[in-house]
């Protein structure tokens, strides 16, 4: 049987765990014998979005970009893996739109959370004023009305968030049940 293509697209703010999640769930699509391609919003504006900045219509075009090879993996029965913060909701209807099987996955945590755990000092930066246009804090990062999973990594720990993912895929037909899940 042909695997039937989809894309889980991982969204939230910077720092909130949507790499870590996608990089857990790479092996488990894998063990259960689908095809993968995992695409980091990082990797994807160093490769394919060189160049764009960070105004809305240049965040727009990146995760356009990213949605067009979510989209040409999927037809093509690739489970693709995307994590992006992705902060406008139109553009990321219009990716839902695009990609058609598309399960989108809402990492959920306060900014106090994420500037207690951002090693880098960003938050803090964007608090004071020293960045400019900072997702969540100087720019607007738009929750999804609708996502097929919320996690919230303030309260959850990896395992818990990645096994709702997993579920959910169970629950929608993209992943089929594991021998191991059944006993």
């Amino acid at each position: 049987m042909e695997q039937q293509g989809f894309t889980v697209w991982f969204t939230g703010l910077s720092g909130a765990g949507k790499t870590t999640l996608a990089d857990r769930l790479e092996p488990i699509l894998r063990e259960r014998r689908l095809k993968v391609e995992k695409l980091d919003g990082d990797v994807i504006r160093t490769n394919l979005s060189k160049g764009l900045g960070f105004s809305k219509e240049d965040r727009d075009a990146n995760i356009r970009r990213i949605a067009f090879v979510c989209d040409l993996l999927t037809r093509n029965g690739v489970a693709v893996i995307t994590s992006a913060i992705s902060p406008y909701r139109d553009v990321r209807d219009e990716a839902r739109q695009t990609i058609g099987n598309f399960v989108e996955v809402y990492v959920r945590c306060s900014i106090p959370e994420l500037a207690r755990r951002d090693v880098k000092g960003l938050y803090a930066k964007a608090l004071s004023g020293e960045i400019q246009n900072f997702t969540g804090v100087s720019d607007p990062y738009e929750e999804p009305l609708n996502p097929e999973v919320v996690v919230d990594s303030e309260t959850e720990d990896v395992e818990e968030s990645l096994q709702k993912v997993v579920t959910r895929l169970e629950e929608l037909g993209y992943l089929p049940v594991s021998a191991l899940a059944s006993r």
